[in-house]
């Protein structure tokens, strides 16, 4: 785990005169509220309501003085704890005073590398003519329409439409669709239906095994084999609308095929310049982690292998996957985000101090652009959303993250960047 460097543990007393004028204190308290059977509320004598609620009034008494305790050690030795101080070892005796330890862990102390020419190389992001009629075919196929075919059987590239149930051995949840397309021949087509349905005709039945592999993309078929019955209901073949002006007005605000051309360029270019602004961050944040070399607090690990985690579920959830439904050991995927979360932290606190040696903050323009702009995504109005924001107490952390993008966008246009061919980019 994380360098125990990070941890402090303080052995604290608190004088025994303090204990016992607090216990006094909120022994009087109690008595003024206390029922004891045989006496008035509140006539009770003090000495027969300091034995009565004595577990209650040392309770009381150590909620109160203990954290004070370790705030004011705290402040003294000028320690900056980022996690709730643990205590233990307590002892508490009448008349004495009373002893504890307190462990959590601190920032550590380390000092800046030179950041202020990271060296990075950047992979050549060129864009070609071809990328564009790639784009332009996608669009085609897209566009396509699909024509019922008669007479003839089954052959490679045609669109099959099927009605299947499909059976899983282990006696799963059944596959039933009542009419889908199949795509014969195609390379993302599972081998048995290509072999089945070649050579087919409308109104045959077929009844044969799929084995999903483990590493296949659908959780719910991955690793299963599945026993299929299947009824050929049409065939149809994918006609491809020609490439012209009027393919151009019709599948886009273009009036021209040149003029939607050049709209594929400038949004690939658009594309093209995100991608290469979040690599180029991406290179900066592992250049400063390879720079800076210390300790960092078990806390802040723990803390960012949960969100890792938290990444990893969301992902799944939204691509309509139950993840307790995953055949996933969540601990061991937990433990391998150990390296990488180190990593994530150590970033965050080298970024924070480059932040205040080169005082770069977020202004409050700056904050109200970014809540205009999520609340644009969100369809909240922004006073509704900047409400909402200041109620989960999350206005602080998104200015933490808007001053540490800014300083990564800083130190990005600081570096000293070398382009080279795709393929050789570290």
């Amino acid at each position: 785990m994380a360098d125990a460097s990070c941890r402090r543990e303080l052995e604290l007393e608190i004088p025994a005169e303090e204990v016992s004028k607090a216990a006094e204190k909120v022994a009087k308290e109690f008595a003024k509220m206390a029922r004891v059977p045989g006496f008035r509320p509140g006539k009770a004598p003090i000495s027969l309501i300091k034995r009565r609620f004595a577990e209650d009034i040392k309770s009381e008494v150590l909620q109160n003085l203990v954290p004070e305790t370790v705030e004011k050690a705290v402040a003294e030795q000028k320690l900056s704890p980022v996690s709730q101080p643990q205590v233990d070892k307590l002892e508490f005796k009448e008349g004495e005073p009373v002893k504890f330890r307190a462990s959590f862990d601190v920032l550590p102390e380390f000092t800046l590398a030179n950041y202020k020419r990271l060296e990075i190389e950047m992979p050549e992001m060129g864009l070609t003519d071809e990328d564009v009629t790639k784009a332009l075919t996608e669009m085609q196929q897209r566009a396509a329409a699909f024509t019922p075919v008669e007479g003839r059987a089954v052959q490679n590239d045609d669109f099959v439409q099927v009605k299947l149930n499909g059976k899983p051995e282990d006696g799963g949840e059944p596959l039933r669709a009542e009419s889908v397309l199949c795509h014969v021949g195609a390379e993302e087509t599972m081998e048995p239906f290509n072999e089945n349905l070649r050579g087919a005709n409308i109104g045959d039945h077929k009844d044969f095994d799929v084995n999903y592999p483990a590493d296949y993309p659908d959780p719910k078929l991955a690793g299963k084999l599945l026993h299929y019955s299947v009824d050929v209901l049409g065939i149809k073949t994918k006609q491809l609308p020609e490439l012209n002006d009027e393919f151009a007005k019709d599948v886009s605000e273009a009036t021209s095929l040149d003029e939607l051309k050049t709209k594929i360029r400038e949004s690939l270019e658009h594309e093209r310049d995100h991608r290469q602004k979040d690599l180029q961050r991406e290179k900066v944040i592992g250049e400063l982690v390879k720079l800076h070399d210390f300790p960092v607090p078990e806390t802040l690990v723990e803390h960012q292998m949960d969100v890792r985690l938290e990444r990893v579920v969301r992902s799944l959830a939204q691509q309509g996957v139950d993840p307790r439904q995953v055949n996933v050991d969540w601990a061991s995927l937990r433990h391998r985000q150990e390296e990488r979360a180190k990593d994530d932290v150590k970033a965050e606190l080298v970024i924070d101090r480059i932040a205040t040696e080169e005082k770069i903050e977020v202004t409050d323009e700056e904050l109200d652009h970014e809540i205009g702009h999520m609340a644009g995504h969100s369809g909240e109005s922004t006073e509704a959303f900047r409400a909402r924001l200041t109620k989960q107490g999350a206005l602080d952390r998104m200015k933490a993250k808007l001053r540490s993008d800014k300083t990564i966008d800083w130190l990005a246009q600081n570096a000293s960047v070398k382009t080279v061919a795709a393929a050789s980019a570290k």
